[in-house]
């Protein structure tokens, strides 16, 4: 697996740090970025990647910023979440899509589009990220098909290349 590439690092602005720690806040119900933390934006593999004191731990998809992985293991979201069966767990780490009939509880505040963050039912850690490709009653309702688009999942480029 070939290395992500950080091209076009730039430090951001108290202003635009003010404007992105309210975005992630109001998708995660969590606070994300502290006042003493560095914060850089990049251009990364089909999104731009936050970078705080030098790990990546956002990613802004088509305008929308949502946290890593690495972001939600080191704070608790309460929003955006997905929870999926046992056996969905393997899948998804590998960056399978999410079907419906594995998902076994959804944020009611999901709408088509949404950007969420998958766990698993047993210990609640988040798996994977990904865009919602249907609003959280169709996720809910267990119809059969594809609900969640995998973005970025434990093991791909994005987490590895914090791994250095």
């Amino acid at each position: 697996m070939s290395e992500i590439r950080v091209r076009k690092r730039r430090r951001l602005r108290e202003k635009e740090l003010k404007a992105l720690a309210e975005t992630l806040f109001s998708v995660t119900g969590a606070e994300m970025l502290g006042p003493k933390d560095t914060i850089d934006v990049a251009e990364g593999p089909g999104c731009e990647l936050i970078l705080v004191n030098n790990v990546i731990e956002g990613m802004i998809v088509d305008g929308q910023p949502f946290p890593t992985i690495r972001g939600l293991l080191r704070n608790k979201a309460t929003k955006r979440y997905v929870t999926v069966d046992m056996g969905a767990v393997p899948f998804v780490t590998n960056g399978a899509d999410v079907m419906a009939p594995g998902i076994v509880e959804v944020d009611p505040e999901v709408k088509e589009g949404d950007l969420v963050w998958i766990r698993d039912m047993t210990h609640k850690r988040p798996l994977a990220i990904g865009r919602a490709l249907v609003p959280a009653e169709v996720m809910a309702a267990k119809a059969p098909g594809k609900a969640i688009e995998n973005l970025h999942f434990v093991g791909d480029k994005i987490w590895k290349y914090d791994e250095r």
